[in-house]
């Protein structure tokens, strides 16, 4: 380790030593290697990029799939005086614009991106021109199909980073099981020796396991709440309305409680957030989607109202407890009756096998380059989006298709300026250029609509030109753009020999998938029926090692061996529920003939035909929901 990263760490950062795993990171990438970090939650994982980040001459870019996490970083960096900026969905045109410039200004040290916005095609098309130092990827294990939060998007981060000609390649993870770093360092070429994980061990961290009855829960969490001293606590959820009505419940008890959830519109969540953020005793009754980036160090309680879905999700909801070191409490209301629902979710995104070969007779029936549009294929074919992505990603991946650019279908401006001032800008030829644009345009009311591909084939040039034309215009301030519509482009490389055998395999994968999310489900059971020390199961399981009993998670506080978890309620088909199904089934058979997707509308589980045929809005819909699903599936 370099003096001056040493200095750097104590004058920019204001610590006098590095967190575990930290020096040997660093040491890596400014060795020039690349390297993968495996840190508990509050472990320090930032500081791992920003640091060299400011000893490079590059850019680093950051990828990350928390909004939240990126705002909280830039404002931190900025209190530092260190320059940072993101790309997201959030920014405004305005501040979009003014992120673009400090990129390609050159003076910016840190670029914050979600994975998505490599599908932006003018994102992409600006990123070979800027030197990319180091190409930092947060929540690493979404990379790998083995992880407990697969996203295809991920998939395609290494092939990316070889893209932008990337020095190196540092990758981030709190929750990777040994398999999971295998395949991140595999896919990411990051040698096994610059793979640093450190312990997953939080002393100040008591984790205990009640085991409950569903009727009980309620009653339950307000006693327990009662008996402590108030602080800063996350309630975590299953289901949107769950986090509402429990909020409701906590709120009339005199807590000062809050939902959060996905459903809520961004303000709304900022707002949560930013109260909580604030507060010294606030409560958040939230499912996953609070918490990811969220960087508050005195959270004194986490507690699993529902079970969750996956030790991994476990492990990063409880991580998020006492950053500041303190005691913290971290509490799991054991419930069976949450493993419905649960399983229930994990099967929502498995296909019919029809749906599989519906989407292969698309892709396979289109030229040989061809464009598409996942939301078309999605309602099309009955898959929800982030499958058919999957899908499509597999078929990359097996050497059917190749990606290439996403693009915008549609393209609207709005001039800033009258049309002839901003022509005057302009020498001869580019003023000829750009007039020639402006007529290709249709006008509506204040804004111009142009088809690129069409107006790159009346100028003779091609569609690149027209894009960098338009956010020139718009880098200027003499236009306001606006893209809409994505479609990916692919290139067909082979097709299959035969193509109901493939559907079949793509089928039979994400069945294999459903089969690992339910196995996730039941780790969570056996973990809290353990009659051993759970601390020490929870470190084995991120492969991590606790040589004695850790003294504070329940088997150790209370010595009895083995809990006993109540019997979960099996409730029996209703009969009358068929009875009235099968008309309805009859009148809908494009949506309701496959036994799969007839069990999806009983146990209330949504897709794209469903949702267009408006059958979500019948009463039926859901009325088997506390119906195992392979039950459901069995009878029908």
């Amino acid at each position: 380790m370099s003096d001056e990263a040493q200095a750097m760490l104590r004058e920019r950062f204001g610590f006098d030593e590095f967190m575990p795993g930290q020096r040997e990171v660093v040491g890596h990438l400014l060795a020039g290697k690349s390297a993968a970090a495996v840190f508990p939650t509050g472990g320090g994982k930032s500081l791992c990029y920003q640091l060299p980040a400011l000893m490079f001459s590059g850019v680093t870019l950051v990828v990350s799939p928390l909004i939240a996490l990126m705002k909280d970083q830039i404002d931190a960096l900025a209190a530092r005086g260190i320059e940072a900026v993101r790309l997201d969905s959030s920014l405004t045109a305005d501040e979009y614009r003014h992120a673009m410039d400090r990129v390609r200004s050159g003076d910016l040290r840190m670029l914050y991106v979600s994975p998505e916005r490599f599908n932006n095609e003018r994102f992409r098309e600006m990123l070979p021109r800027i030197p990319i130092s180091l190409f930092a990827v947060d929540e690493a294990h979404c990379i790998s199909e083995w992880g407990h939060n697969f996203r295809p998007d991920y998939l395609k981060l290494a092939s990316f980073a070889r893209h932008c000609g990337a020095e190196r390649v540092l990758a981030l993870t709190a929750t990777a099981t040994e398999k999971v770093l295998s395949d991140v360092c595999r896919l990411f070429e990051i040698d096994s020796e610059c793979s640093v994980r450190t312990g997953f061990y939080r002393p100040n961290l008591t984790l205990l396991t009640t085991p409950v009855e569903e009727s009980q829960r309620d009653g339950l969490l307000r006693t327990t709440m009662d008996n402590r001293p108030p602080g800063p606590t996350i309630v975590y959820v299953t289901l949107q309305k769950t986090a509402q009505q429990v909020a409701e419940q906590l709120h009339a008890a005199g807590y000062p409680a809050k939902h959060y959830h996905a459903g809520m519109n961004a303000e709304q969540r900022a707002e949560t957030q930013e109260w909580f953020m604030q507060s010294d005793r606030a409560v958040v009754v939230a499912t996953i989607a609070f918490g990811m980036g969220i960087d508050k160090a005195d959270i004194r309680y986490v507690y699993h109202y529902n079970m969750p879905k996956s030790l991994e999700n476990y492990a990063q909801e409880i991580g998020r407890a006492g950053r500041d070191g303190e005691p913290s409490i971290c509490q799991m209301f054991a419930c069976p009756d949450d493993l419905c629902t649960l399983e229930n979710f994990a099967r929502g995104d498995t296909p019919t096998l029809d749906s599989v070969s519906q989407l292969l007779d698309e892709v396979f029936r289109m030229d040989e380059r061809f464009d598409v549009s996942t939301y078309e294929l999605s309602g099309a074919c009955d898959i929800r989006l982030l499958v058919v992505r999957t899908l499509l990603t597999y078929l990359e991946l097996d050497g059917y298709l190749e990606g290439g650019t996403p693009f915008y279908a549609s393209y609207r401006f709005q001039p800033l300026a009258p049309s002839s001032e901003i022509l005057a800008r302009f020498d001869d030829q580019r003023r000829e250029f750009l007039a020639a644009l402006f007529r290709q345009s249709r006008k509506a009311k204040t804004w111009f609509d142009i088809d690129i591909d069409q107006a790159a084939r009346a100028l003779g040039t091609n569609r690149e030109r027209v894009v960098r034309a338009l956010d020139y215009l718009g880098e200027q301030q003499l236009f306001e753009v606006r893209a809409a519509g994505v479609r990916l482009q692919f290139s067909r490389l082979r097709v299959p020999d035969n193509r109901a055998e493939l559907a079949r395999s793509l089928h039979e994968r994400m069945l294999q998938r459903e089969v690992r999310e339910i196995a996730r489900l039941h780790q969570v059971v056996d973990f809290a029926k353990l009659d051993d020390c759970q601390v020490a199961a929870l470190c084995g399981h991120f492969a991590d090692s606790l040589p004695d009993p850790c003294g504070h998670c329940t088997r150790c506080l209370d010595g009895e061996g083995a809990p006993t978890l109540p019997a979960a309620e099996t409730p029996e088909i209703d009969p009358g529920v068929l009875e009235k199904f099968a008309p309805l089934r009859q009148e809908h058979p494009e949506v309701l003939s496959d036994p799969r997707a007839a069990t999806r509308f009983l146990c209330g589980i949504s897709s794209p035909r469903l949702i267009r045929a408006k059958l979500t809005r019948d009463p039926l819909f859901g009325s088997l929901g506390r119906v195992p699903f392979d039950k459901v599936l069995a009878r029908l």
